[in-house]
């Protein structure tokens, strides 16, 4: 059906039954019936018709549509997560040192204790009877150390009374020796003074003798005394292990007895965890074990705390991997900070080994083209590929795109490092319209980013 203004015009003039006015009138009505009508009702091969020559129109100057983005340096990131559970930094179990009755327990599973801190007792009825009879031990031995000692006073005080009477027997003896000589004595009063000098002479022997062994007495004493005194020490230090106290500070994760139970030296009484920093294992696959290294960096969120994120350190890599499954997975413990321990233990953790590599021009993969001028995988390219951008040019007014040849680093997340050949701050199409190349002359769409030369430029 074909509509057409001018003809139903002419016909309704050349009727002689309506007048001027009212044909105008009537002339419109069926024009607009006839337009919302028939005239809708365009063929398709019509409608393509139109909507070719719009385009044709739009792009009469023959430019071609591109997407442009600005060059900028960005760090590429290989990222590896895997899932474990949080652990105390460290469990300590803390044991029963004595033999006895476990009398009380004053903490519970759950509990904060403090290093030092007096969690139970154990009878200790034995363990003082035992101190007192070593005690008592030593006080009679400080007495028997304190009479040898008195004892080595006398024997010096007789070894000097016997000095003074050696003394004075050879001057008795050396006087008399003169008499005999003179005549004025007789031989035998001589004789019987120089035996009196021996004789003060042993005795002053005698009493050096005595002081030596009464100092051997004494020394003796000392060392008895001594190791009682290391029985007292030892007796009084395992009084003290009747109180139990908590070797670390941490919260309680297990109470493995209850009061009333015998306790022998050696049985675990409570488990103490310590978070004032968190530990989270997991397994990593042998194919990623080169890209994890001790004191690397990792970032780690926990689905019990969503809004925080953790930043801890590679703390162990076992050198061991699990041989029951065919693809060998390495425990990997990573450390991270508690504050305020509101970490605790069992807790799902996601751990993102995020390699941070150097920082280089990173492109969408979709700017980069081969020689066929398709977008290409880096990945996948062979030596002989040669890559490309098209960069914008701008001269005399016009837009245009050059061909530049780059070479292609890592590749992640749908982006690829560009190691050379295009600079920061140049313009690079991201995507065109239709296949381009050298020279072709394009415009900037709505997408592009504006650099700006462009928009002082304008």
């Amino acid at each position: 059906m074909i509509c057409d203004g001018n003809k139903l015009r002419i016909l309704f003039k050349n009727s002689p039954l309506l007048p001027n006015s009212s044909l105008l009138l009537l002339v419109s009505w069926l024009g607009m019936g006839l337009l919302m009508g028939g005239c809708g009702s365009l063929p398709k091969e019509s409608a393509e018709a139109q909507q070719d020559r719009r385009g044709v129109s739009g792009q009469a100057d023959g430019a071609t549509p591109v997407d442009v983005a600005i060059a900028r340096k960005d760090g590429l990131q290989q990222s590896l997560q895997l899932t474990g559970n949080t652990e105390p930094f460290r469990t300590v179990s803390l044991r029963s040192q004595i033999q006895g009755q476990l009398l009380a327990l004053n903490v519970d599973v759950g509990d904060v204790v403090s290093q030092g801190q007096i969690v139970g007792q154990v009878d200790d009825t034995l363990l003082r009877t035992a101190l007192n009879q070593a005690e008592a031990e030593l006080a009679a031995l400080k007495s028997e150390v304190a009479r040898a000692n008195a004892q080595v006073s006398n024997a010096r005080v007789e070894v000097e009374r016997t000095r003074l009477e050696v003394a004075q027997a050879l001057a008795d003896a050396e006087r008399q020796d003169k008499l005999f000589k003179q005549g004025a004595i007789a031989q035998q009063a001589a004789q019987q003074a120089r035996t009196n000098a021996q004789t003060a002479v042993q005795a002053l022997r005698a009493a050096q003798e005595q002081v030596r062994t009464e100092q051997e007495a004494v020394a003796a004493a000392k060392g008895r005394l001594t190791a009682q005194q290391a029985l007292v020490a030892e007796a009084k230090e395992r009084l003290s292990y009747a109180k139990l106290t908590s070797p670390i500070a941490g919260a309680v994760l297990e109470k493995v007895t209850e009061p009333g139970n015998l306790l022998q030296p050696g049985n675990e009484v409570l488990k103490i965890g310590d978070f004032s920093r968190v530990k989270v294992r997991v397994e990593v696959s042998e194919l990623e074990l080169a890209n994890i290294q001790v004191g690397q960096s990792v970032q780690v969120r926990l689905d019990a705390f969503p809004n925080n994120t953790y930043v801890g350190n590679v703390a162990r890599i076992s050198p061991a991997a699990d041989s029951t499954v065919r693809l060998g997975l390495v425990p990997v413990e990573i450390v991270i900070p508690n504050n305020g321990a509101k970490i605790g233990s069992g807790l799902l953790a996601r751990v993102n080994f995020a390699e941070q590599g150097q920082e280089r021009v990173v492109v969408p993969l979709t700017a980069i083209q081969t020689e066929g001028g398709n977008n290409q995988n880096p990945n996948s390219k062979t030596e002989s590929d040669q890559s490309k951008v098209f960069v914008v040019k701008r001269e005399q007014g016009k837009t245009t795109v050059a061909t530049r040849p780059v070479k292609l680093g890592k590749s992640n997340d749908g982006n690829v490092e560009i190691i050379s050949g295009l600079q920061p701050g140049e313009e690079y199409v991201v995507r065109s319209g239709k296949p381009l190349k050298e020279g072709d002359a394009v415009r900037l769409s709505i997408l592009s980013e504006k650099s700006e030369a462009t928009t002082t430029g304008k």
